[in-house]
This record gives structure tokens, C-alpha cells and sequence, in this order.
């Protein structure tokens, strides 16, 4: 016989979640074909001078072997230009060229817009609760949460 869960199940919870905000701006960016993950990187880049890979992976939240792909596509595309540091060469940084900078700045009215119906439909208090408690839980020290010992 299996216990009732305590809990919901938070995980999915936030990935179907995720998933149903995502589905409202996926054609926007399907639209100038721009992916997910490019799109991240680009919006980032865009108020910034530069940063490093290592930078991007935390700030957008990407494996190290994946972001590899996808600035090298980016680059490709002219979205993105990669360049070595003078101080170390092992080293380099990642700015917006001036076509990536253009097509954030053509993409992100829609992208406001979007955001308003999203607030028209589920109210701006919901939307304000929602944002303010992913901020609290984003600043929260999650490594200082313990893990279950796992049975041997």
C-alpha cells in the first residue's frame, strides 16, 4: 500500500507551469526564428558590454557542453560575437553584434505585449504574487537545504 503524498508534486508543478508561459511566447520567437535558449542568451547580451561563457551558463541556466552549440550557432547567424581576452587567451567573451541588438529590440514589444495579456487574463495582483515569490525563492540559499539519505 503507497502513502498519500504530503506534498504536490512541485517539480511538475513548475514545469507545467513553465511550459504553459512559454507556449505564449514560443511564437514570437518561432516567428523570427529565434529558439528558446537563443532568445535567453540574446536578451541577456543586450544590456550588457560582454560576459564570459561561464557568465551565461549561471545567468541563463545552461549546461557548459550545450551553450558551446549554441553560440556557436549564434555566431553563425551573426547574433552573437565571441572574442579572445587580451590577459588570457584561454578566455573569451561574449558580446551582442549590432544584428542581435536589432533583432532583440524588434522582438521585445511583442514580448511586452505578451506579457499584458498575460496579466489582463490572469490579473496583475496574480502576476505580482507569482513574480514576488520566484524572487524570494530564487535569493533563497538552496544549498543549505539537506539532502535525504538515500538507502543503500
Amino acid at each position: 500500500m503507497s502513502e498519500t503524498p504530503l506534498h504536490p508534486n512541485l517539480p511538475l508543478m513548475l514545469l507545467q507551469t513553465r511550459e504553459e508561459v512559454i507556449n505564449r511566447f514560443r511564437p514570437i520567437l518561432n516567428h523570427f526564428g529565434v529558439t528558446e535558449q537563443q532568445w535567453r542568451i540574446l536578451r541577456v547580451l543586450r544590456f550588457r558590454v560582454s560576459m564570459e561563457p561561464k557568465e551565461i551558463c549561471e545567468t541563463c541556466l545552461f549546461l557548459s557542453p550545450s551553450l558551446a552549440g549554441v553560440l556557436a550557432r549564434m555566431e553563425a547567424d551573426d547574433l552573437i560575437h565571441k572574442e579572445r581576452m587580451e590577459s588570457d587567451l584561454r578566455r573569451v567573451n561574449v558580446s551582442v553584434t549590432d544584428k542581435g541588438r536589432a533583432l532583440v529590440d524588434t522582438v521585445m514589444p511583442l514580448i511586452r505585449a505578451q506579457y499584458l495579456l498575460i496579466e489582463q487574463h490572469i490579473g496583475r495582483e496574480t502576476l505580482g504574487e507569482l513574480c514576488a515569490v520566484l524572487d524570494r525563492l530564487g535569493a533563497y540559499d538552496w544549498e543549505a537545504i539537506p539532502s535525504v539519505a538515500l538507502p543503500s
